[in-house]
């Protein structure tokens, strides 16, 4: 194997930095070791597995030979010859942990943190003062069917009973359904207005989402309408609720001004990153609930590390039979909201198999018309093939004249991309749209903030509450004729803001599939590029294709979806082991 430096400046200059003082070819070994650190931690990494990298061959940029790696043993002596790297509870730039895996001292604090403060929150039991009493409640919330088996029930005494738990599954398999039954349980023991409850999820897309359906799902609850008018409806992003501070990566709340909440539930975890979740977990009060909801299998966090899926295989490892992180997560599998016949949640099973030829058999079943595969056309055939897509995804929402029917209507379609840049990557796609419905008159994309324009929300503005994945479209405001720009609010209601106030957007007619996190459409079309990259895996093939409700067509050459099926994303860091010592 030959191992590729990228060409990151940072990267460079961060080895130089720490490995001052190491000259001559030695020199040049450990150097390229830190080179390699930073750049896997700049691709989603925690740490450097140096097992994996020993003996192996790098090709460094400026050097016209390239470097081959000793093996494990010189290469772990020649690490700890270095000043700046220490050993466990040693405070210094690099960490050299006992398995060979090398750190920046920060992720391996925030890693060791995080594994101290789940395992301790999961040892602690809150239990319930009167058993009887909570086996009447399950029995009210979760009515038991044929099978005999109900996970969500299994869920909810768990979240009950334990400090800490994680609900895991698929859309459509009921998370939403089983965390509102949890806050309704929750304040029927504690009496309603006593326990305080927190809602929060990464992105303020995926916040309004869950307000959203806490308040079609809460009039439901076979409980008091006391208890229903308690159950919070407020979620907010995970940074608002631990309070950013401006031009600083630290927070408000932390361990020594923790969060005022007895329950802390959060949504969409698997796109919570390592720091993040760090953060979050060292500002709880000692004795508060951490629920995690999300799915497993979806995307990583963008930044560094896997968390929810570090806690999901800690729990299914063997060693976790001794740990109390056993017993914390709970695996949603039943579907709701797909029949058992259904393509797309079949289809979505055999990618999370890695079965890519079951994938491509559904793919071509001709009796199937909700999900479809088609060839990845030629640069030059792309608008040609978008525009019946296109023209039929996107016309209803143009034509709708008040600003809450274009916003409901442009939620039924999308196209989902694995890539930013080029002409198959969102901001191609988006070009090209722009043009085909200009073209039809259904636009006129001759300004910046021309009617119709959907923008997406690439950064955090508190000020007009906008934030990360937010979703709005500029249109005429009907009393003045003025541009605005719209957004759906977490109550249902519309708000509008001078296009001019807008953070950081893009146009979203097409989005990164890392983008749709939090979001469902009713049809999604997702492309891939014609040639293979390691950018294409298992889990941002399954996380596209389950953005779509009713119906997926994806645009790939079998090769590469075939090949993108069985690549798992795969995220180094030392989480998984440390929950389970």
């Amino acid at each position: 194997m030959s191992i590729e430096f990228c060409q990151r400046s940072i990267d460079r200059q961060i080895a130089e930095y720490l490995c001052r003082g190491a000259r001559d070819e030695p020199g040049v070994l450990v150097r390229s070791v830190v080179s390699l650190l930073s750049q896997a931690v700049g691709q989603g990494h925690v740490c450097l597995d140096l097992e994996e990298i020993a003996g192996e061959v790098v090709r460094i940029p400026g050097r016209e030979e390239p470097l081959r790696l000793p093996g494990i043993v010189n290469l772990l002596a020649a690490l700890r010859s270095l000043p700046t790297v220490g050993r466990p509870g040693e405070h210094r730039p690099l960490i050299l942990d006992e398995a060979g895996r090398l750190y920046l001292y920060r992720y391996f604090r925030y890693e060791l943190q995080l594994a101290e403060a789940i395992r301790a929150r999961a040892a602690m039991e809150t239990g319930s003062p009167d058993e009887a009493a909570l086996a009447e409640q399950l029995d009210r919330y979760f009515v038991p069917d044929e099978s005999g088996e109900d996970r969500q029930r299994q869920a909810a005494l768990t979240a009950l009973r334990r400090g800490f738990s994680v609900i895991s599954g698929g859309p459509g398999t009921g998370k939403t359904t089983t965390v509102v039954r949890i806050l309704g349980l929750l304040l029927e023991q504690t009496g309603g207005e006593r326990m305080r409850i927190a809602m929060a999820a990464p992105t303020g897309k995926a916040a309004a989402r869950l307000a959203s359906s806490i308040a079609s799902l809460r009039e439901s609850l076979p409980c008091t309408e006391e208890v229903k008018h308690t159950v919070p409806s407020q979620v907010t992003t995970i940074h608002r609720l631990l309070g950013t501070i401006p031009n600083s990566t630290g927070f408000r709340h932390n361990a020594r001004n923790p969060l005022p909440y007895d329950a802390v539930i959060v949504d969409e975890a698997s796109m919570v990153d390592l720091p993040l979740m760090t953060a979050l977990v060292t500002a709880l009060m000692p004795q508060a609930r951490l629920i995690l909801i999300g799915d497993r299998d979806q995307l990583a966090s963008v930044e560094a590390g896997a968390v929810l899926g570090d806690i999901c295989r800690a729990a299914e490892s063997p060693g976790s039979a001794v740990s109390s992180i056993k017993g914390c997560v709970t695996v949603l599998d039943r579907n709701y909201r797909f029949g058992d016949g259904s393509g797309i949640a079949a289809l979505s099973r055999a990618i999370n198999s890695g079965d890519a030829g079951e994938a491509i058999r559904l793919l071509g079943d001709p009796a199937d018309s909700t999900i479809s595969l088609e060839a990845t056309p030629m640069r030059e055939a792309v608008r040609k093939r978008l525009a019946s897509p296109v023209l039929e995804g996107f016309r209803p929402y143009l034509e709708a004249e008040a600003p809450e029917d274009a916003l409901r209507l442009f939620e039924r379609f999308r196209i989902l991309t694995a890539l930013r840049e080029g002409p198959w990557g969102a901001a191609g796609m988006n070009h090209a749209v722009e043009t085909l419905l200009h073209e039809a008159g259904l636009l006129k994309a001759d300004t910046p903030f021309y009617r119709g324009r959907p923008v997406l929300v690439t950064e955090n503005d508190y000020i007009h509450k906008l934030f990360n994945g937010d979703t709005g479209i500029i249109l005429p405001d009907p009393e003045t004729g003025n541009q605005k720009a719209y957004f759906a609010a977490p109550d249902g209601t519309v708000r509008s803001i001078p296009p001019e106030f807008l953070p950081a957007h893009v146009t979203a007619f097409a989005m990164t599939v890392h983008k749709s996190q939090g979001s469902e459409f009713d049809r999604v079309l997702m492309v891939l590029p014609p040639e293979d990259t390691l950018l294409l895996t298992r889990e941002l093939i399954y996380t596209g294709i389950t953005r779509a409700r009713q119906a997926i067509t994806l645009w790939s050459d079998e090769a590469v979806f075939s090949a993108a099926v069985k690549r798992r994303t795969e995220r180094r860091s030392g989480l998984r082991e440390r929950l389970v010592l």
